[in-house]
């Protein structure tokens, strides 16, 4: 056997359980599990550990727990360091969800003391994991900020009565899109998509990821990853970059121009991605996470998605406190005020310095 081929030394070893870094030759061994496991979700793929590098340059530690030659376990973390926000090790950065998948009681814990180890060994502020589902952590030092909702709801096979479980106000607005020519397409590239989403974000006051982040997210992810574009004659309005995992679906990243509201073309957008999800064998549609007390989560809702509190965790490592770095914090009203007041192409070419260190 070759050197290369041989697994690396383990991080933290219990009761026949190791904890490894994963290699890039294995990332279709922790995909394979992955697609199987049932707490795992797209954000736990593989692939993010290219995003990570690659993409915003921070580094990658994904975990994963081997037991009996196999792996029983996956913990994706990446180390964020920050000048304005902070040093922090998080599991998943610029991901909804994230934590621990897979396991008994012994190789989550082992998972979790590797973590740990690893967030007191680079002296950071804290750990974070971001479950989607209320998770019992080890101990009580764990603490929670009941910040994001998500909104996930069943697809059914058949597009109308898809169409139906659309509340009849929102409903409205799809068909009279329907009525007034809105179409829509599958882009193969990001050029509709990234001018829509850049200067939707940038009404919105928030810095813009690089146009090369999509363009890597459609190379790594291939046919997982989609964009959706809605078109009033050769007009672009409406855009949405989709996740796929096994049955369900993901719109992660959207924007409209000032006339898809008066349109329809942002409901309509929502919709077709409905109904060709559900065309595509998707039984699982999910909206994605929205901060309470926002116009994004009463959108959701007005679609007939119950909200689902996400249990993020994080324990204090070197910090006293956890950062408020979110939009809703007060002291960053002012900067989203000056935000908006640059010129387009400036925010788009600060913007991706800036997003990076967010997480």
């Amino acid at each position: 056997m070759h050197e290369a081929s041989l697994p690396p030394d383990p991080l933290h070893c219990s009761a026949a359980i190791a904890v490894r870094s994963l290699q890039e030759h294995e990332h279709a061994r922790w995909d394979a599990f992955v697609d199987t496991c049932p707490e795992a979700t797209f954000f736990h793929r593989a692939g993010w550990q290219t995003i990570m590098q690659q993409g915003f340059q921070h580094d990658s530690h994904f975990l994963y727990a081997e037991q009996d030659g196999r792996i029983a376990g996956v913990l994706p973390l990446a180390h964020l360091r920050s000048r304005l926000f902070g040093s922090s090790l998080v599991s998943l950065p610029f991901c909804v969800y994230g934590g621990i998948a897979g396991g008994g009681a012994a190789v989550r814990q082992a998972l979790d003391s590797a973590a740990l180890a690893l967030a007191r060994r680079l002296g950071v502020g804290h750990l974070e994991y971001r479950w989607r589902e209320v998770e019992q952590n080890p101990d009580a030092s764990w603490l929670h900020k009941p910040l994001y909702a998500t909104f996930r709801r069943p697809l059914h096979p058949d597009a109308e009565q898809n169409l139906l479980a659309i509340p009849r106000k929102q409903r409205a607005v799809v068909r009279k899109a329907m009525a007034g020519g809105l179409h829509s397409a599958i882009d193969h590239d990001v050029e509709r998509f990234y001018p829509i989403y850049a200067a939707s974000v940038h009404r919105l006051g928030t810095p813009v990821f690089a146009r090369r982040h999509f363009s890597l997210l459609r190379t790594v992810f291939g046919s997982d990853c989609d964009i959706l574009t809605v078109y009033h004659g050769q007009q672009a309005q409406a855009s949405v970059l989709l996740f796929y995992f096994r049955d369900e679906v993901l719109p992660y990243y959207g924007g409209g121009t000032p006339l898809a509201r008066s349109t329809g073309a942002n409901d309509f957008m929502y919709w077709e991605t409905m109904r060709r999800a559900s065309a595509r064998g998707c039984r699982l549609f999910d909206f994605g996470r929205s901060k309470l007390g926002t116009g994004a989560y009463d959108f959701k809702k007005n679609w007939g998605f119950a909200p689902q509190p996400l249990p993020y965790a994080c324990r204090l490592v070197r910090a006293k406190t956890l950062p408020e770095v979110n939009p809703l914090n007060p002291k960053y009203a002012l900067f989203i005020r000056a935000w908006r007041r640059l010129p387009l192409p400036l925010a788009n070419l600060l913007g991706p310095h800036i997003v990076r260190q967010l997480g």
